[in-house]
């Protein structure tokens, strides 16, 4: 086994491990509260701290997985999503597989549409929120070294970013689907992420959390 090899490994076993704890979790749920489901970026939104001075009256859970494509929330759709029978669902899910080595516009459209349809068909109660994908920051100062820089927004580009959401918003428009822009409230002057606001020109640090769930709450 090659290094590339380890590091795959450890991650489908903390992808597991992950999965596995909500699986756990979901049997002291309260059914029919708000779920978050997606990737890293949703996994990294500290919304139940951020509710604490806030007086709510649905529970919310978060079911984001880091590193997630479209194809591992359509897999494990079941204990992410569905065992929570949530009565709104806020999604974002597919920033991986646009950053992916290859990246498929119309699979990926294709794959959401799918994902979507199959949710509304097995929670037909619940009220669908589709969250605009966030913008990108490629020159942000980070840790990341030129090489990683290269991999990692070689296809995650803000063109590409603005293309899906033009599509998913179109989507969700036809088929009476909420579909919420929290893009436009992380750019900068330039139309990229703004670099005070990211990590590393991807994930976001509380204070951009804090703006998207400015825009989130009236949909609670």
């Amino acid at each position: 086994m090659n290094e590339k090899e380890f590091f795959e490994r450890q991650g489908r076993i903390q992808r597991e491990i992950t999965v596995e704890r909500y699986r756990q979790l979901n049997k002291s749920t309260i059914k029919g509260q708000i779920l978050f489901a997606g990737s890293s970026l949703a996994e990294q939104f500290p919304m139940n701290e951020m509710l604490l001075r806030r007086d709510m009256p649905y529970q919310v859970y978060n079911r984001g997985v880091s590193g997630d494509t479209m194809e591992g929330l359509t897999k494990d759709i079941q204990t992410l999503v569905l065992d929570l029978a949530p009565s709104k669902l806020f999604i974002n899910i597919g920033s991986n597989d646009i950053g992916g080595v290859v990246y498929d516009e119309n699979g990926l459209y294709n794959n959401y549409c799918i994902l979507l349809e199959t949710i509304a068909k097995a929670l037909p109660a619940c009220k669908f929120h589709v969250l605009s994908y966030y913008p990108v920051n490629p020159s942000k100062a980070s840790f990341l070294d030129a090489m990683a820089k290269k991999f990692l927004f070689a296809n995650r580009t803000n063109e590409n970013v603005d293309r899906m959401n033009q599509l998913l918003e179109a989507y969700c428009q036809d088929h009476h689907i909420t579909y919420i822009n929290v893009h436009d409230i992380l750019l900068d002057s330039e139309g990229n992420l703004d670099e005070v606001l990211t990590v590393e020109g991807i994930h976001l640090w509380p204070a951009a959390y804090e703006r998207i769930l400015e825009v989130l709450l009236p949909f609670f």
